[in-house]
């Protein structure tokens, strides 16, 4: 018999660490459990909120509503041969120490995307990225519980419909399915390793290392992302809270007569991707604090809380950031943070 709890505060749960609290909540750690909740008057009457790690939210308010955390776990092989080993992973699985777990077996295709917080069933529906890797390369299918109906679901990849920071499960899904495994299918030798983006190549040059292997790699992205990315523990943050940017070439190149040192990297369709992180900067939100809401000092995508801001006043400052950049470069900033 699951439990459902009353007036539960959720600052624990959410890495910004914003004090709001959940009407109802509930933890499901089967299907089974899932189930259940379905057919409860709670769930059948009240909006409802999937909650995994807590670390792509911002809470601006109680949420009046049931909070369902996700505790479902385990990983089994589903197939494996010479060349790749085909894992199903339940979505409560944390996703770092996953990451870890491949790269100490040499399964590649997902070191790039070491140190990134939460859990594995949100990987899909933001479809994690990180130093040209991004989680769709990998992906062979997810599952999930319809909850209108409480039909278990499979998607492929092309169903899952993956963009930029992007899947159905964002779009015309959100809401509607409950993400309880995701399949991926990993090398196990001849392993496609991606050390051009960002700073890899610098930081691997910086540990005196050649031959670059799966693990030198995750070593190196961690090394960065500690280096440029406050910790969640020490200082509460959703990591970046913004997408970067994607343009039309004509656009960027009307931009660059005015802005010469605006970065670009071509996409595909002829557009042109935007750092957000260098338009805030340009803005000159990068170190601002407002009370106990700021631009972290180091990485300007960043949002933090310094102690106690609540999560309209780091939403404001979102806000804020986002109209400075639309006035200045006319461009319009997304947040990548799922705002409550």
């Amino acid at each position: 018999m699951i439990a459902i709890q009353k007036n539960i505060d959720l600052k624990s749960f959410n890495t910004f660490g914003i004090q709001a609290k959940a009407q109802y909540f509930t933890s499901v750690a089967s299907r089974d459990d899932l189930g259940e909740l379905i057919q409860s008057d709670i769930f059948k009457n009240e909006k409802h909120l999937i909650l995994g790690g807590g670390s792509n939210l911002l809470l601006t308010k109680d949420f009046s509503g049931l909070v369902i955390q996700n505790k479902l776990n385990g990983t089994s092989t589903i197939e494996e041969n010479d060349n790749t080993i085909t894992l199903r992973i339940a979505s409560g699985e944390p996703w770092h120490p996953f990451v870890l777990y491949c790269v100490q077996h040499n399964w590649g295709g997902i070191e790039n995307l070491s140190l990134i917080p939460g859990t594995m069933g949100a990987a899909p529906m933001q479809n994690i990225g990180a130093y040209g890797v991004e989680l769709c390369d990998v992906v062979e299918k997810v599952e999930g519980i319809d909850l209108a109906t409480g039909v278990l679901r499979t998607f492929t990849n092309a169903e899952c419909e993956f963009g930029y920071r992007e899947s159905v499960f964002k779009k015309e899904l959100k809401g509607k399915i409950f993400i309880s495994s995701v399949t991926l299918t990993l090398t196990k030798k001849n392993h496609l390793l991606n050390t051009e983006y960002g700073a890899i190549k610098d930081t691997l040059h910086a540990m005196h290392i050649t031959s670059p292997t799966i693990q030198s790699i995750s070593d190196a992205v961690i090394a960065i992302r500690r280096k440029k990315l406050p910790d969640p523990t020490a200082i509460g943050n959703a990591g970046s809270f913004f997408k970067n940017p994607v343009i039309t070439a004509e656009h960027y190149h009307s931009l660059k007569k005015i802005f010469p040192e605006i970065p670009g990297y071509s996409t595909e369709n002829q557009l042109v991707k935007v750092p957000a992180a260098w338009l805030i900067e340009q803005c000159e939100w990068k170190g601002k604090r407002f009370g106990d809401a700021g631009v972290h000092a180091h990485q300007p995508l960043v949002l933090v809380n310094y102690n106690n801001a609540s999560g309209e006043e780091i939403f404001s400052l979102a806000m804020n950031i986002r109209t400075s950049v639309q006035q200045k470069f006319e461009i319009e900033l997304t947040p990548e943070v799922n705002i409550i």
